[in-house]
């Protein structure tokens, strides 16, 4: 039987617990959280809530309740939960969401079975472009041939621009189940990839025209955020925080020039969707929310996985192919990926990412073949950017790299 109020969430991690199953769990749906961590799975099985810490000029607590844990190991439990979720969530990561798609096709094909006719809405709460075309390819690769899937499923993308930091380990240690997260709360959905009528919960924000919604995010946010980490962390290294970097004017205003410029490469691209003020008022909200203090995030989690972040189809290399697409400027954009080819921030404990590290050595000895492999640009189309941060990197980066203390 169909659990219209219950809402199935592949992933208990940050976003999957301080977004997805705090929207949903406050507005009185029972939660079910599908995971691979024991800790977490027997900690909500056990006190059956968790707590979300908001972190903003004055801090708030908020409980989660009617909550449960599914172990992803236990097949049986999480097709009878997908069968019978009256709306399904996955927030797993990009790496994550081919391996767990098979397990939902078998949920899907026990649902049609029992309750026919009945759809089910999937909210992919994952930042990553066209994650409704992922999704759909390798459900039809694990489905029979005549499920009816563009009816009897709804493959829902969004915008997820809720800043969660790492927990500090003390933190952890006194509540494994404890989530950070900043007071912004709108979690932006494509309203068109419903087939059920978009559920009535506060903060869901639907939108016709998802994918202006995600480049925005992408060329904007993640875009300045990034900014801010890489060029703050060129001026001062050995800064933790990224609020204190932009303590700094000149990299506040490097960060907002950049996110203007890419602003205009969104309005040229999506100008039924969005005014000028719009967007700039939209980077003015993005810069005060990113030098929240009490939200104490760091230049290293901001800055971190530069294979993904500097990669052709991510935030820099989006924002320029889209600007090179609509003929519109994009040097500020360029100069600012180039700064992430020195970032060796470290986190508490004092690493860097093991594939941040791997790809700065590689730089060092063969530049081009590193920017091809890693990053996936392409040699023809991208011959132009390759060469323009070459010569940055040889003209600043290879020096900082190899003279600069840490």
């Amino acid at each position: 039987m169909v659990n219209r109020n219950q809402i199935v969430i592949f992933g208990a991690g940050k976003i999957g617990r301080s977004f997805i199953g705090q929207l949903f769990g406050c507005a009185g749906y029972r939660v079910v959280f599908i995971d691979v961590d024991p800790v977490i799975i027997s900690g909500l099985n056990l006190k059956g809530s968790y707590r979300v810490v908001i972190k903003g000029e004055k801090e708030e607590e908020i409980i989660v309740p009617n909550v449960q844990a599914i172990s992803a190991l236990d097949n049986e439990k999480v097709i009878e939960a997908v069968s019978t979720a009256g709306i399904l969530a996955i927030s797993v990561g990009k790496n994550a969401l081919g391996k767990i798609i098979p397990v939902i096709a078998l949920g899907l094909i026990q649902r049609n079975s029992a309750n026919p006719g009945v759809p089910l809405d999937i909210i992919l709460a994952e930042n990553m472009l066209s994650a409704a075309d992922f999704v759909r390819e390798r459900l039809k690769d694990n489905l029979p041939g005549d499920f009816p899937l563009e009816e009897m499923v709804g493959l829902v993308e969004t915008s997820i621009g809720k800043m969660v930091p790492i927990i500090p380990q003390a933190e952890l240690e006194k509540d494994p189940l404890v989530v950070f997260a900043e007071p912004y709360n709108t979690l932006i959905v494509d309203r068109k990839g419903f087939k059920s009528p978009v559920p009535e919960v506060k903060g869901l924000a639907p939108k016709d025209n998802i994918k202006a919604w995600v480049d925005r995010k992408a060329f904007i946010h993640n875009l300045g955020h990034a900014t801010a980490a890489y060029y703050g962390y060129f001026l001062h290294p050995n800064v933790v925080y990224l609020y204190e970097v932009l303590d700094d004017s000149e990299v506040l205003l490097f960060t907002r020039s950049v996110m203007l410029q890419s602003a205009a490469i969104i309005k040229a691209a999506y100008p039924e969707d969005f005014t000028n003020a719009e967007l700039e008022a939209h980077i003015d909200d993005l810069i005060s929310r990113f030098r929240n203090k009490a939200l104490r995030d760091t230049v290293f989690r901001v800055g971190q996985d530069l294979v993904r972040k500097l990669g052709r189809d991510d935030r820099f290399m989006g924002a320029i192919h889209l600007a090179m697409q609509y003929r519109r400027p994009y040097d500020l954009i360029l100069k600012a990926m180039s700064y992430g080819l020195c970032f060796k921030a470290k986190d508490e404990a004092g690493n860097s990412s093991p594939s941040d590290i791997a790809f700065m050595d590689s730089l060092l000895t063969d530049f081009e073949s590193t920017l091809i492999k890693y990053l996936a640009l392409d040699p023809d189309s991208d011959k132009f950017i390759i060469e323009e941060l070459r010569k940055f990197y040889n003209l600043h980066v290879k020096n900082f790299l190899l003279n600069k203390s840490r």
